[in-house]
């Protein structure tokens, strides 16, 4: 067996060694990779000049003849890569990925051109390729396996692709939107507090332009306000909703989204009182009269109106005629007494004996 093995490797080593022609259509090419050359195919799309190679490109790319056009751009960033023509190619070739439905390839080649070619004069317009498909998938798009088979949506992902618009051109035309987007995103995968930084962010970065801040602000407060209800309560995140809100209607008071922030507000304000009261509830339950009373006052303070106030004022008055706040009071009184008590105690005691050594 170890005999037949040797053999065969050693005829494969051979084989490596010493190549020959094949017709196999199967080729490799520099710049592409490994492609598809049908038997006796003559490559009458290739160039001998930067210039001449980039037009093959564009005509077989208005043909929608994506298959040339990708091998002719591609020929062109690799055999000029300095060449005026390669940015134009490589710019090319994230649009015939795009054209065949291929997105997050596109991204990327849209990605290498700007890093490559950072002086490219189309930043702008090859940004706001990358904005369109980041909002596909924004939209519901569904990632690729091996770049052929649809498998899975991913706001993570598509967060990141806003993230690399941003820094691309932080003050580009689609960076603002790229930076709302963000929190979009982060929305989507109920991962509230980051959407909250990624609103907030775009609320400081872009305050001159009040379209774009007065968005971020009102999307920070109800990110603030998705936060407070997915717990049962979450105070914190609640009372940051509330200020959020308010600093919006104080900054846009014109705003068409005011009215729909003063109502968040209000909810907001009766889920705190809910919250103060069921927190009332717990200390009545084991005799903390004092606890009680306090959180019954609060539930009272955060929303006057609502029904958890009109049940605190009812819950107070109970206490009251049983006398358990009273009781709680006294005790605490007669406490106070008792050590004001001993202390005066032993104040007497000791100016006794200081009077006793002096008589000595």
């Amino acid at each position: 067996m170890s005999y037949r093995l040797t053999r065969f490797l050693i005829l494969l080593l051979i084989l490596l060694a010493y190549p020959y022609p094949s017709p196999a259509p199967l080729i490799y090419r520099a710049g592409e990779g490994w492609i598809y050359e049908p038997v006796g195919a003559k490559g009458e799309w290739m160039r001998s000049r930067a210039k001449d190679q980039l037009d093959v490109a564009n005509q077989s790319f208005e043909k929608k003849d994506y298959k040339i056009a990708l091998r002719a751009a591609r020929r062109t960033v690799s055999m000029w890569p300095l060449s005026d023509y390669a940015p134009e190619a490589q710019f090319l070739i994230g649009k015939c990925y795009e054209a065949k439905g291929n997105d997050e390839k596109a991204f990327k080649e849209y990605q290498k051109l700007l890093e490559k070619y950072p002086k490219f004069t189309k930043r702008e317009e090859v940004m706001e390729h990358q904005y369109e498909i980041a909002n596909r998938y924004l939209g519901g798009k569904w990632f690729r396996i091996f770049g052929v088979i649809p498998l899975y949506r991913s706001m993570e992902k598509t967060s990141q692709m806003f993230e690399k618009i941003v820094k691309n051109g932080p003050f580009s035309e689609v960076a603002p939107q790229a930076q709302l987007k963000i929190g979009t995103a982060q929305e989507k995968r109920k991962e509230y507090p980051e959407a909250v930084k990624a609103y907030e962010k775009a609320a400081d970065k872009y305050h001159d332009r009040p379209q774009i801040a007065a968005e971020a602000l009102f999307k920070a407060g109800y990110a603030h306000y998705k936060q407070a209800l997915k717990a049962e309560y979450d105070q914190n995140s609640a009372a940051q909703a509330i200020a959020t809100f308010t600093d919006f209607l104080t900054l846009y008071p014109n705003d068409p989204r005011v009215p729909e922030a003063r109502k968040y507000i209000a909810e907001l304000r009766t889920e705190q009182s809910r919250g103060a009261f069921e927190i009332a509830k717990y200390y009545e339950k084991r005799h903390h009269w004092s606890g009680a009373e306090i959180y019954y006052n609060e539930a009272i303070q955060k929303d006057p109106t609502s029904p958890y106030a009109e049940e605190s004022r009812k819950r107070l008055e109970v206490l009251k005629e049983k006398g358990r706040i009273e009781e709680q009071a006294s005790a605490k009184e007669t406490k106070t007494d008792s050590t004001k008590d001993k202390a005066n105690e032993k104040e007497n005691s000791a100016d006794n004996k200081d009077k006793d050594n002096k008589d000595k």
